[in-house]
């Protein structure tokens, strides 16, 4: 029995020993070091910009009260959360976001509140 659990106690040690001294594969794209940061403020930026394109575009649509709505862009795909008096407001909300320029899909996630 004390083999058991010494044998058990050893695969763990040589397990985490090989976890710790395994090194990722060179890859055939170019080192970028400094770039993900940047790349990622880039993105940041993109995703604000479309997030209020998207508002904006709400905001102008007839008929949608934007006041209980939150947009969300990552990466061209838009969410759309809150709530809104009716279906039809739901239904024109994704319409609308729809139609923005670098929408690539909207997710609706507006529920129905009476006000």
């Amino acid at each position: 029995m004390k083999s058991v659990g010494f044998l058990k106690t050893l695969g763990s040690v040589v397990a985490m020993v090989v976890a710790c001294n395994v090194y990722a594969q060179a890859s055939d794209a170019p080192s970028t070091t400094a770039a993900p940061a940047a790349s990622a403020k880039a993105t940041k930026k993109a995703n604000g910009q479309l997030g209020r394109k998207v508002r904006s575009a709400l905001a102008k649509a007839q008929g949608i009260d934007v006041s209980n709505i939150a947009v969300r862009a990552r990466g061209g795909a838009v969410t759309l959360t809150g709530s809104v008096p009716d279906q039809g407001q739901i239904d024109a909300a994704g319409e609308a976001a729809k139609g923005v320029a670098g929408v690539t899909s909207v997710t609706n996630k507006l529920t129905v509140v009476q006000q």
